[in-house]
């Protein structure tokens, strides 16, 4: 099992960093997990959000390859209670070797990054910088391979 979470922008907030790193090291203990930053160079940058999305996703579909599971972490996506994902999660591994996750920008994803994603997953109806994401997405997956496991960190 491989997961790899792709964030676009890098964090600012070490507090953010050393909790990331935190629970990278445990999710380490189930499966093969790393980051990836897109961080575009000043050539590629822009006052137009569209044009943003657009290299930024060029950037990004440059990483993925056409056996990879993608899962856009993204505010419009389906939303999961974390025993049910875990299950979900546990399925797809089932079918998958390599599931990437990826955190879009300030402006979200562009409709190529849309059209490529396997699913589009929520992890809550309220938006959060991309910074913040980050560190949630990684305390959810640690939650969701202890579940599957049945060691007790999570409580119903």
């Amino acid at each position: 099992m491989k997961i790899t979470l792709i964030q676009i922008g890098k964090t600012h907030f070490d507090f953010i960093d050393e909790g990331f790193q935190t629970f990278a090291r445990r999710i380490n203990r189930y499966a093969k997990f790393n980051s990836e930053l897109i961080e575009l160079p000043s050539r590629l940058k822009s006052d137009v959000p569209e044009i943003i999305k657009k290299n930024e996703a060029e950037a990004l579909l440059k990483k993925i390859q056409t056996t990879d599971f993608v899962v856009l972490l993204d505010e419009k996506g389906k939303s999961f209670a974390s025993v049910s994902y875990a299950g979900h999660l546990q399925k797809l591994f089932q079918n998958y070797s390599h599931i990437v996750f990826i955190i879009g920008g300030a402006y979200g994803f562009h409709a190529d990054v849309y059209k490529r994603a396997n699913e589009q997953l929520s992890l809550s109806a309220m938006t959060f910088s991309h910074q913040l994401i980050r560190l949630i997405f990684a305390e959810q997956l640690y939650r969701l391979f202890t579940i599957i496991k049945g060691e007790p960190y999570h409580h119903e």
